[in-house]
């Protein structure tokens, strides 16, 4: 059990978006509903049992079962190492929320963000500030050998069955086949350990350039910033050591490791993190570069009432 609630809370870290629009939310939705969602739970998530993620359909919203960091980092189109605040937002002890919502009548889903920011400052108090430092980090570019991945296939249109649950896992590790997760129209991931239990291989069937860079910042030790100027979406092996899925089930904010977890660096080049990545036709190039990041300064763990 302790492996496989291991496993379920490091696949649902893997998520990623880019820098967008901090001014005043000119929008808000029309009715929101925010109810306290429980932890998480492998096992219900396996079973279809529990949803989790973002869903918008016509006029209508869901945000089922996430943290207010992701919440966060949603509305402000930011990834998990531009947001600083305080640890009890993030990680599989974090509170999580269902939120169901209307937009109003002509709002689109491009705006959907917009209106999330205004129902965290008026339901949770969200207040920050924005902040720029030089840091390290690892530049993700096209390797000179060129690249050596393929584009991911397309997957049949369709409307989504809305009993369907938004990311469903199937499978488990002691049968030697490995957990599948189907995450819809965002494609598959299989996750296989290896017989010595050392090393993970993760092969997803479709991933932009912004989902891998998230989740690469996840398990070394500085930002990636995505410099290969790809478009589209991928197919995507990893192989991965033990540690680096430890380190990003650990992580808040792709920062410092908890439980001391060593993140692994540009210089060790007997980290497979890296050896994984050249095998992609990529490369992580370390260098130094302004980052902008959203500061915490006030945050409710408690909503304000429907």
């Amino acid at each position: 059990m302790k492996l496989l609630t291991f496993f379920g809370g490091a696949l649902v870290l893997c998520l990623g978006a880019a820098w967008g629009q901090t001014a005043p939310a000119a929008l808000t939705f029309e009715v929101a509903s925010v109810k306290a969602a429980g932890p998480l739970d492998p096992q219900k998530i396996m079973s279809g049992q529990m949803r989790i993620g973002k869903k918008v359909d016509k006029a209508r919203v869901e945000y089922l079962s996430m943290s207010l960091d992701a919440l966060i980092m949603d509305a402000y189109k930011i990834k998990s190492f531009q947001l600083v605040g305080p640890d009890w937002i993030t990680g599989m002890s974090a509170p999580r929320f269902d939120i169901q919502a209307k937009m109003p009548e002509g709002a689109t889903e491009e705006q959907v963000p917009e209106m999330m920011q205004a129902l965290l400052a008026e339901r949770f108090g969200l207040k920050f500030h924005k902040d720029t430092k030089e840091h390290n980090i690892y530049a993700l570019v096209v390797a000179k050998t060129g690249l050596k991945m393929k584009p991911a296939d397309a997957l049949p249109e369709g409307p989504e069955d809305p009993n369907q649950p938004a990311i469903k896992m199937s499978g488990n590790m002691q049968d030697g086949k490995g957990i599948t997760v189907n995450a819809g129209k965002n494609g598959t991931t299989k996750v296989n350990m290896s017989q010595d239990m050392k090393s993970i291989r993760m092969e997803f069937s479709k991933m932009p350039m912004g989902g891998l860079v998230e989740m690469l910042t996840r398990m070394v030790d500085r930002p990636v910033l995505d410099m290969t100027e790809l478009k589209g979406d991928y197919q995507i092996a990893l192989d991965l050591p033990m540690s680096a899925m430890m380190a990003m089930s650990g992580v808040m904010g792709g920062g410092a490791p908890q439980d001391g977890h060593k993140m692994p660096e540009a210089s060790d080049p007997g980290t497979s993190i890296f050896e994984s990545v050249q095998k992609l036709g990529l490369k992580l190039d370390p260098r130094k570069g302004p980052m902008e990041t959203i500061v915490v300064d006030h945050l409710e763990k408690t909503p304000t009432e429907n």
